[in-house]
Parts: C-alpha cells; structure tokens; sequence
C-alpha cells in the first residue's frame, strides 16, 4: 500500500491550510498597507478592497488549467476590459474646490467699489465677491459657485480700465476661506467698557496692553484679536468717536504682526503722539510705513524681531526718525533733537505766476496767433494751419514709454519720437516731419482734439527782432473715445516774423501725456478762470456777429476782420476809422480781401 503524502508547513501555506494568518490569503501575507489615504488624509478605500488579490497559482488543486474567471480577470489588469467583467470603482480623492479664489493684478490702484461695479456689469451671471483684500499691488476676492468662476474667467482681458490698461482676472480653486465677521453689537458694547475702564483721562492715554486676556472681555467670551481687521477697526472707530484727543496708545503684548488695519489711526486720532508697540512680533520695519502719518514724539518697539534686523543703534534711530521726523524718544531713551528748518515767524509762500510774455506787443501777438492756431487745429480740417508754417519748418511729437500694450497713449504711439525711448537713426529721421506741406499732413493725421484755451500756461523763453521762442502748457480731449480722455502737453514753438505782420513756425515741437488727476479736474470749468488759475484771460470766445458785420463794412475776410476788431480792443468804430485810413494809404494786402 503506497503511504499517503503528508502536507507539510510548505503545502499548507500553498492550500491555504496553514496558520489563520496565512488562510485565504493566498501565497503572500497581508499587505502591510490595507487602507490608502489621499493627502488630506480624509479619503480610505473600502473594505470590499482591503484584501488583496490572490495570484495565479500554476500548481493548484487545478493544475494547469485555468479557470475562465481568472483569464477574463488576467485579461482586464493588462487594460483589455469586457462588458462582462466585474469594474473594481477607481478610487479619487474627494476634493472640496466649491470657493474660487478671484485675483486682480494691479488691482490695488482701483478703487473698490468701482472695481467690483465693473466686474459685476461685465459678468454673465450675478455674484457677491466675499471677502475683498489688496496685497502688494493685487486685489483679492472669493466666489463659491464655479459657474461664476468660469464666468469671470472669460471676461479677463476683455474691458479696459480708465487708463486703458487691459484688466486681467486669474481664478485658482481654494479651500474655504476664512472670512471676518463684524463683530456684533453685544460685543462693541463690551469693547467700549473695556477700553472706557483702561482709558486714563487726565493723561489722554489709552492702555490697551494685553487686551485680549481681560477679565470682562473673557467673561463676556469677546476675543478681541488686534491683527484682525473687524476688531482693530473697532477700536479705532470708538477712538475717534469718542476720545479723538487722544495722545498717548499702549498695543505692547498683543502679538502684532502686522500694522494694515492701523494704515486710517492718523484720520482717527490726529492728536496721537506716544505709541507703545513693544513685546509684539513684527519682523519687518516696513509695516511702521503703514503708520507714518503720525506726528509720533515717543515710540517703543523694544521686544519685536525687527529691532535685530539693525546692525547698530545708530542705524535704528535713523531709520525710525526718517519715518517718524519729530521722534524724540525712542525705547525709552531720549533722542538728539532732530534738525529742522522752522523759522520763528510763519511765511507765506508768494501766489505761483502765471504766464510770462514779456511785453504788452509780445503778449497781444503770441495770444492773437494761439487764438487763430488752435481755432483751426481743433476743426475738422487742418489745412488751414498751411499759413502759419514756413517752407522749411520742421515738426515732431513725443510721448512718454515705450510698450504700447501697457501705453495709454496709444493713439500717438507709432508717432513718438521721444529720442530717450527710440534707438534707430532711420526711424528718428522718418518722425523727423520737413517742409511745410508734410508738417501739415501730419498734424492731419493725429486724432481731432479740442483744446481747454483757459487752461493754457504761456511763457516766452527767447526774443529778438527776428525770432520768438514761447512754450504753451494745457489741457485737451480726445474726441471720439469713450469719456473723451482729458490729455496734456507742452508745445514748443519757434516763430519768425510773418508777411503779415503775424507768425510764421519754423519748429513745433509737442509732447503729450495724461493729465493728472488735479488738471482733470480743472479741466474745461465752466466759471471764469482767475489770473492766478489762468494766465490767459483774453483768449475768449470771439464774437462772431461784429467780425461778419464788420467784413460786411470793409469787404475783408472773416480772418482779416477779426484780426482788425483785436487790434482795435474789439472797438467797431475805432476799428472802421483806422481801416479807411489804411485802405486809403494803401496798406492792406489783397489777400485780405480774398474770401
């Protein structure tokens, strides 16, 4: 009788007759990682899962034939699916990217409200931006549908804003944000006890040292943070409310990091001349240029890690008096006095003056010649400018920058010849304009304008019997763009004397840039301008019903008569008289009678 095999340990683990810690495990043992967490460590695949496959085993109860499942099953891990197999669920991680967060490069330099406005006017779908915050040169905010996220993503680059810069919008998936709640009603009462019960009125001094752990606050279970804006703002607001004479402030332990929400203290207590700041945690004494609009006399920062960053103490005071010029304590040790220039008796600084035009004849020619000038510019045909140019004058524009994709100048661009900026002789030479004729045709070429003569600023810079330098500085619009954009310029001109007895320009050259926001505003008043304001007075509206009565009388031209009715201080009569006399005497021109 042939003896019967025995299973050893070997075939026990190969039946899976062995140890329970090997049973219905197949050859190997349990896979040391049976659960797959993703990176938050919230996602774990199921149970179903744990257990891993069992491989195929040549030498099975089976032998070599395999079993039809086990094909199908070999088949799909090597990527051959069938409708037939079992589809184990690919397992992802479960990702939480509701909240967009919404960036705006630049966007610092906007106001809020107008930007925000914008975007909500461009934007198909209608949104509520949470929690609004600026960064460096940037602007933030949160959206929570992605729908308005996409939405917004499509408008970027799509509008201009009042510099016509293109705004861009940057959208980036993000966790839910932390957003600031004001605090409630309740809890400003309790803040206003607080700080009434710290508040020293003899001193006008404010201790808000370690204000977080006080008792009433805690009780009440008011966490009053001072690097939050809602609560910072706060207390600022009860300042001002209530004590805006406030002179001396304690912040010292309150685990400051940062001074942003401090950036308004000076609006709110303009009297505030002692500022504790020690034993908090600002790194950098950038963040004191948040507060620097304070008239500050004492200061101490002992106790923060930006005092380390100096490497002497003479350096330290330097850097806090640049900021803070009237310090005279720092720390608690006294300060040299800083080195001023006051005098004893207050001076007034004499009024700005206006235009300079040297004489009287100088100054009713230059102003004649302007008046007709930019008449004719500012009209739809330039043609007319072909009288006041010499034959061999010569003409240029310049702008300031040089990218025309950030350049809000655009319109004038190709034509700059700012000499700074441009580099090839060739293309100097070709916005060189020569001769008359291609002056003009230039001129042609720029977009119509119309010119604020009240705002213009005239000063003669070289005289003599043949030549006249005069620079004008003003303001015009740009017709024909959205909002009409206020530009200004300065124009330099070289005239020589005329056949007529005007000015004829040899060399024109203007600059133009963007106003600024006080010439914007001046800009195109309706009331009179003052000679302060306005060195020009005389450049008034013409009246045109007494230069064509005038024509009329003498027979000469629109251009003609005027020029007689100015030179006579718009006298009908006297004006009448002095022309009998110089037709009788043969002195006026043919070409004044040409119409």
């Amino acid at each position: 009788m042939k003896k019967r095999k025995g299973r050893g340990p070997f075939r026990a683990k190969m039946y899976g007759e062995g140890p329970p810690k090997y049973r219905n495990r197949g050859n190997y043992p349990p896979n040391p990682r049976s659960r797959l967490d993703d990176d938050d460590g919230d996602i774990a695949m199921s149970d179903a899962h744990d257990t891993v496959r069992p491989r195929f085993n040549p030498y099975s109860r089976g032998g070599r034939k395999r079993d039809d499942r086990q094909v199908r099953d070999r088949g799909n891990s090597h990527g051959n699916t069938s409708r037939d197999t079992p589809h184990h669920p690919r397992i992802e991680p479960r990702e939480d990217k509701s909240w967009y967060k919404v960036t705006i490069p630049h966007g610092k330099k906007y106001d809020k409200g107008w930007l925000i406005g914008l975007l909500q006017s461009a934007c198909t779908l209608p949104f509520t931006p949470a929690g609004y915050y600026c960064d460096h040169s940037r602007a933030h905010f949160f959206v929570e549908d992605s729908a308005i996220a996409k939405a917004l993503k499509q408008i970027s680059r799509t509008f201009t804003d009042r510099e016509n810069f293109k705004v861009t919008i940057l959208i980036c998936p993000c966790p839910p944000p932390e957003i600031p709640k004001n605090m409630a009603d309740e809890e400003i009462v309790h803040v206003k006890n607080c700080m009434q019960k710290r508040y020293d009125g003899a001193q006008q001094a404010l201790n808000m040292k370690s204000v977080r752990t006080d008792t009433d606050l805690v009780e009440n279970k008011v966490d009053l943070i001072l690097n939050r804006k809602t609560c910072m703002q706060a207390m600022l607001q009860i300042i001002e409310e209530n004590v805006p004479e406030l002179l001396s402030l304690d912040l010292s332990s309150n685990k400051l990091y940062k001074l942003d929400h401090m950036s308004e203290i000076h609006l709110k207590a303009p009297n505030l001349k002692i500022l504790n700041l020690s034993d908090n945690l600002m790194r950098s004494e950038k963040e004191l240029d948040k507060i620097k609009g304070l008239k500050l006399e004492m200061l101490w920062l002992d106790g923060n890690p930006l005092c380390n960053a100096f490497k002497d103490q003479t350096v330290y005071i330097s850097a806090m008096r640049e900021r803070f010029p009237k310090l005279l304590r720092l720390d608690g040790h006294d300060l040299p006095p800083p080195i001023t220039f006051d005098v004893e008796t207050p001076t007034t600084l004499p009024p700005c003056k206006g235009s300079y035009l040297a004489t009287d004849d100088i100054k009713a020619l230059v102003l004649r010649f302007l008046q007709h000038y930019y008449t004719c510019y500012d009209s739809e045909d330039r043609q007319g400018l072909l009288n006041v140019y010499h034959d061999e004058a010569c003409c240029s524009l310049s702008i300031p920058g040089q990218n025309p994709s950030r350049c809000s100048l655009g319109e004038y661009f190709n034509r700059s010849r700012n000499i700074k900026r441009l580099r090839d002789p060739a293309l100097r030479f070709k916005l060189l304009k020569h001769k008359r004729l291609n002056v003009v045709s230039f001129l042609n070429e720029l977009p119509r304008t119309q010119h604020d003569l009240n705002s213009f600023v005239v000063d003669v810079t070289a005289q003599s019997v043949t030549l006249l330098c005069f620079v004008v500085n003003g303001v015009f619009k740009v017709e024909g763009q959205s909002n009409d954009p206020v530009r200004a310029f300065t124009r330099v001109f070289i005239a020589v004397p005329g056949s007529d007895g005007g000015l004829l320009l040899v060399n024109d050259e203007q600059f133009i840039r963007n106003a600024s926001t006080e010439e914007i505003r001046k800009a195109f008043a309706t009331p009179a301008p003052t000679p302060s304001s306005s060195p020009v007075p005389v450049l008034a509206p013409v009246p045109q019903d007494m230069v064509q009565a005038f024509s009329l009388f003498s027979g000469m031209n629109a251009e003609w008569s005027q020029k007689c009715l100015q030179d006579n201080g718009w006298d009908f009569e006297q004006a009448a008289q002095i022309f009998m006399k110089l037709k009788a005497e043969g002195k006026i021109p043919e070409v004044a009678f040409i119409k």
